[in-house]
């Protein structure tokens, strides 16, 4: 991609990727770790840190894509302010998760892999957390939620819509 076609925020991406990238030889054996760095830089993997990576360790695009999307720790979509992780797994589900899920939606109008407008909050849902025996379990911003009730998480949610 021509340097002069890049608009201000593509060029500081694609430079602060550039940076990271540097960090490791250029051997595709090191794109898990670029992966991850760069996410934990971004929050998410925009567009043109994959562009970079792929053009840094010479691997198809395509290929880069492939990897961030078969882990679920990878995304593509930047995450709120705030993101609330709902486990939907068995002990989670049977436990009433699904409604935990419900109302965060109702409440903050978005669904499922969806950031609010304002950016405060996005909302994911993963399989298991392996916390079963709290179940069920939300977390928001790495803090675990157990024995997470409807109730509980309206409250919760009430105080991280207090914080700016």
């Amino acid at each position: 991609m021509a340097e002069e076609n890049l608009n201000c925020a593509d060029q500081r991406c694609k430079d602060e990727t550039l940076e990271i990238c540097k960090k490791y030889e250029a051997d595709r054996g090191h794109l898990m770790a670029i992966l991850n760095e760069a996410q934990e830089k971004f929050g998410y993997l925009p567009k043109m840190a994959q562009i970079t990576i792929a053009d840094y360790l010479n691997l198809p695009l395509a290929e880069v894509y492939g990897v961030i999307t078969f882990y679920s720790r990878f995304t593509t979509k930047p995450k709120g302010k705030y993101n609330i992780s709902i486990c939907l797994g068995t002990a989670c589900f049977v436990k009433g998760s699904q409604q935990i899920l419900d109302r965060a939606k109702a409440r903050l109008g978005v669904e499922e892999g969806e950031m609010t407008p304002d950016g405060k909050f996005s909302i994911d849902t993963v399989r298991c957390v392996g916390a079963c025996g709290l179940a069920p379990v939300f977390i928001i911003n790495g803090e675990v939620y157990g024995r997470a009730t409807v109730k509980q998480f309206d409250e919760v949610l009430d105080e991280y819509m207090k914080k700016d």
